[in-house]
């Protein structure tokens, strides 16, 4: 029983990573860059739940319209970095992680000056603050919720980039970008939307984390090297590494905690991670390309 209930609270951290992790491994897996202010997309994406519920009575009416608007208030934020600054700074990933560190310091700081540095609580549902039994086991109605909405987003991202002309010209840029260029493929397009869309799914992360506590300007610190642990685990520009490692640390996390505590399941969650890198620096899976070099 003690072993089922880990593994279901474990199974709710990976849908959180999972969610906080998507939109990072297309922006740092198909452009290389290093977006620290990634969390802040997340930020932003939070905001706007705590912003619709000041407009709208219904807190389950605007948990449902906020997925949308965030993930677009986010997505328009990412199109900006990189119309700005990022665009500059391509092949230049050291450049990319300072520039973006220093946005994400003026974010936290903007957030800061328009909602306090007081954090933000934001209501959940009525019908997402009981817990169900599974096998004995009780999950919590919220990370339920999460769960099915990383599964959901997972499934439209991978229906996207396999069935869709998008889809395919960022599968083309991310296996040979030079040849995808001469192809007739627009490759700075390319970028700009897909900034878009993992800036967009960052905002989705946002709404999802507000049934998990209050928001704050600092919320997206919390998250983003854990967002890109699992993306480098997982293995560059792989879909499914970062779905397979999202949840496999979550569950590692969620039985050491028993053992140990939080702080100490992180260190030891950490440590395993370097270990790993250490034997397999490319993560999970890998491009496959016609490269010869």
């Amino acid at each position: 029983m003690l072993l089922v209930n880990q593994l279901i609270t474990g199974i709710g951290i990976g849908a959180v990573l999972l969610l906080v992790a998507l939109g990072l491994s297309l922006t740092f897996g198909q452009m290389g860059v290093i977006n620290m202010a990634h969390g802040e997309f997340i930020m932003a994406g939070a905001y706007t739940v705590y912003c619709l519920q000041q407009v709208i009575s219904s807190v389950g009416v605007s948990l449902f319209v906020a997925i949308p608007v965030a993930f677009a208030v986010a997505g328009l934020m990412g199109v900006i970095l990189e119309v700005t600054l990022i665009q500059r700074l391509y092949a230049r990933p050291l450049d990319t992680l300072l520039v973006t560190w220093g946005v994400s310091l003026i974010l936290q700081q903007a957030a800061r000056s328009i909602f306090g540095a007081p954090n933000k609580q934001v209501d959940a549902p009525e019908w997402l603050t009981g817990s169900i039994d599974i096998g004995g086991a009780s999950i919590a109605e919220k990370r339920l919720f999460i769960l099915v909405l990383a599964v959901l987003v997972v499934l439209a991202l991978s229906a996207a980039l396999k069935y869709t002309p998008l889809g395919r010209r960022i599968r083309a840029v991310v296996q040979n970008r030079n040849l995808a260029a001469v192809s007739g493929i627009p490759t700075a397009t390319v970028d700009r939307l897909t900034f878009f869309i993992g800036s967009g799914l960052a905002g989705v992360a946002g709404v999802a984390l507000t049934l998990l506590g209050p928001i704050g300007p600092n919320l997206g610190t919390v998250y983003i090297i854990d967002a890109f642990l699992v993306v480098v685990v997982g293995g560059i520009a792989q879909l499914k590494g970062a779905v397979i490692t999202a949840f496999a640390l979550g569950i590692l996390q969620a039985y050491i905690e028993f053992e140990t505590a939080a702080t100490s399941a992180k260190v030891i969650v950490f440590v395993l991670i370097v270990a790993f890198l250490q034997w397999r620096p490319q993560g999970l899976f890998t491009v496959r390309t016609r490269s010869l070099a």
